[in-house]
């Protein structure tokens, strides 16, 4: 592993309250944590350090997040209560039975690029240093970021950026991509951020950040089909929770925000069907909602951590089983 690809300090968003929220749900002996998103790990380890009874099944489909998750598990001491599984999060239900569990008491989604994804520039996720156009989160994966960028209709990309990255100008970008791909095909990060710069008049290109930054992130979520994944694993997660179980999950952008508030708040809806004179126990929510809208991160952790600055939690509780 060459220098630039050493895991860099890891320091997990929003710790504190992530293990507030899921602590009442983890403390029994045996009881089950499904880390959806293990990443490198740190809000699992945080976890298992304080609950001594707790299992943890941890799942990632990177193959180089689960090996460093695996070392600093193992130096923690907590191997006997971990299993690791290369799976996309939405496999969930399929992982819980293949394992032969059939209820568990807290699930965790730590959503986007992790820590060691963005630090690897091999990886192709970062417009800071030229690397392949890559951003499979999932090196296996079929899709590369340079297969869309040199693939996909000038109409298709214009949709990927703007839906994805809320781009105002994703048909200018989707044009002079158009454009310079039939002159040389794209296969580098550097080559294309500097493209997308050029493509945003001057003066937006002053504020908001990188102007980069979020066409590679339409590119990522599209590569990864990232928002699908997330649409299709929710339910199935409210479902594999024990009553008395929490999930929490943290957001990035506001569509990924969306797709969670929506989700949860169905869960936590009386579903008596409009007419009734009463509401019916057997409609009643399933889901209690623990936090008060997206809590962000306090202004000391983002000064600490800037990565943490877009980052959003919510959570909730089980309450009953689906029918009774």
């Amino acid at each position: 592993m060459s220098a630039d690809e050493q895991p860099a300090l890891h320091v997990p968003v929003l710790l504190d309250r992530v293990t507030e929220l899921l602590g009442p749900a983890c403390a029994a002996e045996g009881a089950v944590l499904v880390d959806c998103t293990l990443g490198l790990a740190g809000h699992s380890l945080a976890m298992l350090d304080a609950h001594p009874g707790l299992r943890l099944v941890g799942l990632d489909r990177d193959p180089d997040a689960r090996a460093e998750a695996a070392r600093r598990i193992a130096a923690a001491g907590h191997t006997d209560r971990v299993t690791l599984v290369p799976a996309v999060f939405d496999e969930l239900p399929d992982v819980l039975a293949d394992l032969g569990i059939d209820e568990v008491q807290g699930i965790l989604f730590d959503l986007g690029v992790s820590s060691l994804q963005l630090d690897r520039p091999s990886r192709g996720f970062s417009y800071a240093t030229d690397a392949p156009l890559d951003m499979r989160m999932d090196p296996s994966g079929p899709r590369t970021a340079a297969d869309v960028v040199n693939t996909y209709s000038r109409g298709e990309l214009t949709r990927v950026l703007k839906v994805y990255g809320e781009e105002r100008f994703a048909g200018r970008i989707a044009a002079a991509i158009e454009r310079e791909r039939t002159r040389e095909p794209f296969t580098g990060t550097a080559r294309l951020a500097e493209l997308v710069r050029d493509a945003i008049p001057a003066a937006t290109r002053r504020t908001g950040g990188h102007p980069a930054k979020r066409s590679f992130q339409a590119l990522r979520i599209e590569v990864n089909d990232e928002l699908g994944v997330l649409t299709r694993v929710l339910p199935a997660a409210v479902d594999a929770l024990a009553v008395g179980g929490r999930v929490v999950v943290i957001t990035f952008h506001s569509l990924e925000d969306r797709i969670v508030k929506q989700a949860l708040a169905l869960g936590a809806t009386d579903a008596t069907p409009p007419g009734m004179p009463m509401p019916m126990p057997e409609h009643a929510p399933i889901l209690r909602l623990l936090t008060r809208g997206g809590e962000a991160p306090s202004d000391a952790e983002t000064a600490a951590n800037p990565r943490a600055a877009s980052a959003r939690v919510r959570a909730a509780e089980r309450v009953r089983r689906a029918g009774s």
